[in-house]
């Protein structure tokens, strides 16, 4: 089933069949009802379940972070000017990271467009293309807005992000985590999906604590398949209150497991403990040979092949021990990808 690639993903089929083009929702079924596959980090033992009976596999004591980053629409189409001129109608623009309050990285999809280049998205919004990021298809582009001004514009003229799989324009809803509240994330934070209030409250009332953090997500796949988008290129903005920090590592002290919700959950919090802040800026890769300071646990989606997300998981079990589980999931047809199932590894 699988194979090391130059890249240092993993490869491995997965049939079209198991990409979850559609949300739960929209299949007749709650988001808390998702299928669950759960990875005994000790024993490699692998169960099935579904997501709403997560309380059986955590413990009174244990702690769930969550990332409330909102999702925001990032996919625009703008006409492309060269002074003055229209070079081209309607290309595709789309949200990398932010930079400041006007500043944003961007994926244009279109050949030579060039610094001084600019970009009409409607009457109200225009932005000029002043740079470029280093080794990277990027373009770094101004916009004639900014702040809650720019943010307001997006939610006007944008789309969500979507990827070949969804074959039908869901509404940003459904891009969107219950608890989610601080608009920033290019890419929805995923694997938060699939709770529901009535879940959260229950977990809490058997004991489990939640704590949050805030991680606005970037585009993760530049629609270039020999373009090596390491994390280590891959700078994502985070923030932790010194609240939620305080009753994480307390948790951790009183022996209680710190479950991470998502890959993003992962990097923010080890990137926090490793550099003794609560705010800033992480390109952490984590790998196998990443020794796991404060997490220890994960819920998380099915990552497609070749995705680093694999990497990271083979620092919570070995990397046999993963691809196996892997294997049993394609057997079992669960289902990949932001609208699909759940793995839980603890």
């Amino acid at each position: 089933m699988r194979t090391k690639t130059k890249s240092n993903g993993y490869d491995f089929y997965l049939p079209p069949a198991l990409n979850a083009s559609h949300p739960p929702e929209r299949r007749s079924l709650r988001r808390d009802h998702v299928k669950m596959m759960v990875l005994d980090r000790e024993t490699g033992v692998v169960k099935h379940d579904r997501f709403f009976q997560i309380d059986h596999y955590l413990n009174p004591g244990d702690v769930l972070v969550l990332n409330t980053s909102r999702t925001i629409p990032a996919i625009f189409k703008a006409d492309w000017l060269r002074k003055g001129k229209v070079l081209a109608n309607k290309i595709e623009i789309r949200l990398a990271k932010k930079k400041n309050a006007s500043a944003w990285e961007v994926l244009i999809v279109a050949d030579g467009i060039k610094a001084g280049d600019e970009l009409c998205f409607a009457n109200t919004l225009q932005a000029k293309v002043i740079g470029e990021v280093f080794k990277s298809p990027l373009k770094i582009i101004r916009f004639s807005l900014q702040g809650r001004e720019l943010f307001e514009a997006f939610y006007l003229l944008g789309e969500p992000v979507r990827y070949e799989y969804i074959n039908h324009p869901w509404k940003l809803d459904y891009y969107q985590t219950v608890f989610a509240c601080q608009p920033g994330s290019v890419e929805m934070p995923s694997a938060g999906r699939a709770f529901s209030w009535e879940l959260l409250w229950r977990l809490q009332r058997k004991g489990i604590k939640l704590a949050y953090l805030q991680l606005h997500t970037g585009l993760s796949y530049l629609l270039d398949d020999d373009y090596g988008h390491s994390p280590e290129n891959h700078f994502e903005e985070y923030s932790i209150s010194e609240k939620d920090m305080a009753a994480i590592v307390e948790a951790k002290a009183s022996g209680g497991k710190v479950v991470a919700v998502g890959t993003t959950v992962v990097r923010a919090l080890e990137t926090a403990i490793a550099k003794s802040t609560l705010e800033g800026w992480t390109n952490l890769y984590v790998t196998a040979e990443y020794k796991l300071r404060l997490v220890d646990g994960i819920i998380s989606g099915f990552h497609e092949p070749k995705a680093s997300h694999l990497d990271l998981l083979t620092a919570f079990v070995p990397e046999q021990t993963l691809f196996a589980a892997y294997e049993t999931a394609v057997e079992q047809k669960y289902l990949w990808h932001e609208f699909g199932d759940i793995n839980l590894i603890i």
